[in-house]
C-alpha cells in the first residue's frame, strides 16, 4: 500500500506545489498504485510535502521518493536515455526546481497581493487574533532564506530576466517533440511540467503567465501533460480549506 500526502488541486494547478505534482507523475510513470491524502507537515522530520508511505516506511522528497521505488523496482526513470541526455535531463530539472521556482515562489509568496489571495489560506487555521503575525513571520522567513542564499538580492527585474532565460532554455530543449526527450515523457518531464504549470497559473498576477504563454510548444506541452497524468483527482478535499 502506498500513500502519497501532498495537497490536492489549488490555485488553478493539480497541486499547489510542483514537487508534490513532480511526484505525481513520477509514480505514474512507474506503475505504482497509490492512494493521495493531505499532508500533516508536523508529523513529517522535514516538514515539507510530497512525502509517501509505502508499505509503512516513510521517504520524504520528490527526489528520495523516486529513488525509493526506482531501487524497489530495479528500474530508473531516465533508462533509455543516453548519457548526454541523462546529465541534461538532471541539469534541466536542477535549473526548474533550484532556479526558475524560486522566483515562482517570491512572486507568490513576497507580492501582498498573491499572497493574500493565494498562500494566506494556509494559515486560516491559526487563531484570527496571531494570524497575520504568524504569515508575516513565514513569508519573512522566506525573504530571508532566499536573501541569504543570494537569489533574493536580484532585483525583481534581473529576477525576471533570469527566470525568462530558464524558460527559453525548456523551450528549445522541447522544439517540436511531444516531450523534453522525445515521443515519450521521461524523468525530466515530471519534475520541469511540475515547475512550469506552478509557473504559467492565471491565478496569480505574474510576468511568467505572459511568458510561457509566448511559446506554443510549451502551451501545448502542459496541455499534454495534464491530459496524460492529471484527467482524473484522486485527493480529498482538505477540512481546513
Amino acid at each position: 500500500m502506498t500513500t502519497l500526502y501532498g495537497f490536492g488541486p489549488l490555485f488553478g494547478c493539480p497541486s499547489p506545489s510542483p514537487y508534490v505534482m513532480k511526484t505525481e507523475i513520477q509514480l505514474q510513470m512507474l506503475g505504482i498504485d497509490y492512494d493521495c491524502a493531505i499532508a500533516d507537515l508536523d508529523a513529517v522530520s522535514k516538514h515539507k510535502a510530497p512525502y509517501v508511505e509505502d508499505e509503512g516506511e516513510i521517504i520524504q522528497d520528490s527526489n528520495f521518493i523516486r529513488a525509493h521505488f526506482e531501487k524497489k523496482l530495479n528500474r530508473r526513470l531516465d533508462d533509455g536515455l543516453s548519457d548526454i541526455d541523462k546529465a541534461a535531463s538532471w541539469a534541466l530539472e536542477r535549473m526548474a526546481e533550484d532556479h526558475l521556482a524560486k522566483t515562482m515562489l517570491m512572486m507568490r509568496w513576497l507580492d501582498d497581493d498573491n499572497f493574500n489571495k493565494g498562500p494566506i489560506i494556509f494559515f486560516m487555521a491559526v487563531p484570527e487574533e496571531a494570524r497575520e503575525q504568524v504569515a508575516t513571520e513565514a513569508r519573512e522567513a522566506i525573504r530571508q532564506s532566499l536573501y541569504d542564499a543570494g537569489y533574493g538580492r536580484h532585483s525583481e527585474e534581473e529576477r525576471t530576466d533570469l527566470a525568462g532565460r530558464d524558460i527559453a532554455a525548456i523551450a528549445r530543449q522541447l522544439g517540436g517533440k511531444p516531450f523534453l526527450f522525445g515521443d515519450e515523457p521521461t524523468v525530466a518531464d515530471a519534475a520541469i511540467a511540475g515547475v512550469l504549470t506552478s509557473s504559467a497559473t492565471p491565478f496569480f498576477d505574474t510576468p511568467l503567465v505572459g511568458m510561457i504563454a509566448g511559446y506554443d510548444n510549451l502551451t501545448a506541452y502542459l496541455q499534454r501533460i495534464e491530459a496524460r497524468y492529471f484527467a482524473s483527482n484522486k485527493w480529498p478535499v482538505p477540512q481546513s480549506m
